[in-house]
C-alpha cells in the first residue's frame, strides 16, 4: 500500500491555475524528489499535503485512508510534518517553544519543560554540530535565517508519529558539514518508513538522497520515473521544457581601482575582524560555515548593523552609514532574508522593483503608473520573473522568482557596489546560470561585487578571488583559479 497517493489534483487562484491533474505515488521508507522550474507549482503542491491549502477537485490517500486536511494542525496530527523554504517561526518565541509547539510534553495538563528541552536538544544535536550550540531560549527574532532554517528542520523531527515529512528546499540554508547531517537523518528516517517529499532545485543532492522522481512544469505533471534513468541534462530539459544552456563560461576580468576597502572592521557581535580590498570589475567571494559571521559583514558594510571598530572606506566615503546613505553613494545589497526584510511581500512586483528610486515617472515626483509599469515590465522580461503581471503582490511569487525581484531593485537603481548574500537560494537550475551570466555582466561593466554563498562550486566557478570568513575573522582573498572545494572546507573549518 503506498504511503501517499495523489489522483488528478487541481488548484485554480482566480485565473491563474497553479496545478492541473497532477497525480503521484510514494511508498513508505521512500525518499521521492518533487522537481521542476520556479513557478512550476511545486509549493502549492506542497500546501496541499500540509493542510495550507486545499485542492479544487482530485484526492488523496494516507496509507490507504482518505487525506484532506483542512488545516496544518490536522497534517500534523495525521502524521505529515513539513520544512517549508521560509521557514515559518513564531518570532517572538524561543528556540524550544518553536519546535514543540503544539506538541508540548505534559503531565496532568502542565508543561514539562525539562523533557520538552531534552526531545529539543535530541533533536537539534542529530542536525549537526552548529545546531546543538543553539541557545534553547533565544527568540527565534534575533536568529539569522540560517539558523532559523535548523529550527524548522529540527520542529519536524521532534514530531515521534512522523510518516511523511516534506522538505521544501531544505539545503538552500545550510553549509556543507549540515547538509550531509541532515541527508543521514534523512536516510535514517526512510529506514524507519517514514516517507519522504523532497523538493530542490540542486539536481546533485536530489540524486544522493532519492530514488524516484516527478517533474512539474506550469502546474503539470510532465513526467515520472527513477533518477537513474535519465541525466541531469535531460532533467534540466523536462523542467523547462527546451533544452538549457546551463553551462556558464567567465570572460576574462580586469580588476580597476579600489571602490571598497576594509582594515580591521569589527561588529557589535560578529564580525570580529575584516580586511578586504574590493575592485572595480572584480567578484569577490565570502566562504565559511553558516554562524561563521558572513551576513553580519554584509550587513555591517550596508550600515543594517553597527560599526564597532576598524575602518570603512566606500569609494571618496569614509566611516559607518545608514542603508539609505549607503543606496546614495552606490551600495546595495540583497538580503538573505528576502522575506523579512529583502522584500515588502505585500507590494506588487512594479512597486518592489521601483522603491528604492522612485524619480523619473512622472513630473512633480509624481508616480505615472503606466510609466512605472512599462519600466517593470523591462525586468520582468529580462530576468524572466514568472508573474502575471506586474501588478501582482510580490507574495504570491514562487520563492526564486521573489529573489529576481530583490536582484531587479539592484540593477534598477543601477549600483556600483553589489553585496549580494545567497543569490541564487531558491533558484532554478537554468535561473541560477543566468543569475552567473548577469553577475559576469555586472563585472565587465566595472561593477564590484561581494557574493556571500554556501556553494562552494559556485564561488570557484563565478568568483575572482575568495576569503574564507572563520568564527567571525576573515582570512586573506586568494585568486579562485588557486582554490579548490576541499581546501575551502578545511579553511572554513579549520581542519
Amino acid at each position: 500500500m503506498a504511503r501517499l497517493a495523489v489522483e488528478r489534483i487541481d488548484k485554480a487562484f482566480g485565473a491563474t491555475r497553479a496545478l492541473s491533474d497532477v497525480s503521484l505515488s510514494i511508498e513508505p521508507g521512500e525518499v521521492y524528489a518533487v522537481l521542476g522550474e520556479n513557478g512550476a507549482g511545486k509549493s502549492t503542491l506542497m500546501k496541499i499535503l500540509a493542510g495550507a491549502e486545499r485542492q479544487d477537485t482530485g484526492s488523496m490517500l494516507l496509507d490507504g485512508q482518505a487525506y484532506r486536511p483542512e488545516r496544518p494542525i490536522d497534517a500534523r496530527r495525521r502524521g505529515v510534518a513539513v520544512v517549508w523554504q521560509e521557514p515559518e517561526l513564531c518570532a517572538d518565541l524561543s528556540v524550544a517553544e518553536n519546535v514543540l509547539l503544539g506538541m508540548e510534553p505534559t503531565r496532568f495538563g502542565v508543561i514539562q519543560r525539562r523533557v520538552g528541552h531534552a526531545l529539543v536538544r535530541r533533536a537539534l544535536e542529530a542536525l549537526g554540530e552548529h545546531a546543538a550550540r543553539l541557545e534553547l531560549d533565544a527568540l527565534c527574532r534575533w536568529l539569522p535565517p540560517a539558523d532559523q532554517q535548523l529550527v524548522a528542520i529540527a520542529r519536524a523531527l521532534v514530531q515521534s508519529d512522523c510518516r511523511l515529512l516534506i522538505l521544501d528546499e531544505p539545503t538552500s540554508r545550510l553549509a556543507h558539514h549540515d547538509v550531509e547531517r541532515l541527508f543521514t537523518m534523512v536516510k535514517r528516517l526512510a529506514e524507519k518508513a517514514i516517507s519522504v517529499v523532497f523538493v530542490s532545485h540542486f539536481l546533485d543532492e536530489v540524486r544522493l538522497i532519492a530514488g524516484r522522481f516527478s517533474v512539474l512544469r506550469d502546474g503539470k505533471l510532465v513526467t515520472s520515473g527513477k533518477l537513474g534513468d535519465v541525466t541531469n541534462d535531460e532533467l534540466v530539459s523536462l523542467m523547462a521544457g527546451r533544452k538549457v544552456e546551463h553551462s556558464f563560461e567567465r570572460s576574462e576580468r580586469t580588476p580597476g581601482e579600489p571602490l571598497l576597502e576594509l582594515n580591521e572592521l569589527r561588529g557589535s557581535r560578529l564580525p570580529l575582524s575584516a580586511t578586504l580590498e574590493l575592485r572595480k570589475g572584480e567578484v569577490l567571494g565570502i566562504a565559511g560555515l553558516v554562524g561563521s559571521g558572513r551576513t553580519e559583514l554584509m550587513r555591517a558594510i550596508f550600515g543594517l548593523d553597527k560599526v564597532a571598530g576598524g575602518t570603512l572606506k566606500v569609494a571618496g566615503f569614509v566611516g559607518p552609514a545608514s542603508p539609505a546613505r549607503r543606496m546614495a553613494q552606490g551600495v546595495g545589497m540583497l538580503s538573505e532574508d528576502r522575506k523579512n526584510e529583502g522584500l515588502a511581500l505585500k507590494l506588487s512586483v512594479a512597486d518592489n522593483l521601483t522603491l528604492s528610486k522612485l524619480t523619473g515617472f512622472g513630473p512633480l515626483g509624481l508616480i505615472l503608473p503606466e510609466r512605472q509599469a512599462r519600466l517593470t515590465e523591462r525586468f520582468i522580461e529580462r530576468l524572466r520573473i514568472r508573474c502575471r503581471d506586474h501588478a501582482q503582490p510580490t507574495a504570491e511569487l514562487s520563492g526564486g522568482n521573489q529573489q529576481k525581484v530583490a536582484l531587479g531593485r539592484l540593477l534598477y537603481h543601477d549600483v556600483d557596489i553589489f553585496l549580494l548574500d545567497e543569490p541564487t537560494r531558491g533558484v532554478d537550475v537554468s535561473s541560477r546560470a543566468e543569475i552567473y551570466r548577469l553577475i559576469d555582466e555586472l563585472a565587465q561593466r566595472k561593477k564590484a561585487l561581494i557574493v556571500v554563498s554556501s556553494s562552494l562550486t559556485e564561488l570557484i566557478e563565478i568568483s575572482d578571488r575568495i576569503a574564507v570568513m572563520r568564527r567571525g575573522r576573515l582570512g586573506p582573498a586568494r585568486p579562485a583559479r588557486e582554490l579548490d572545494e576541499p581546501s575551502l572546507l578545511a579553511e572554513a573549518t579549520g581542519s
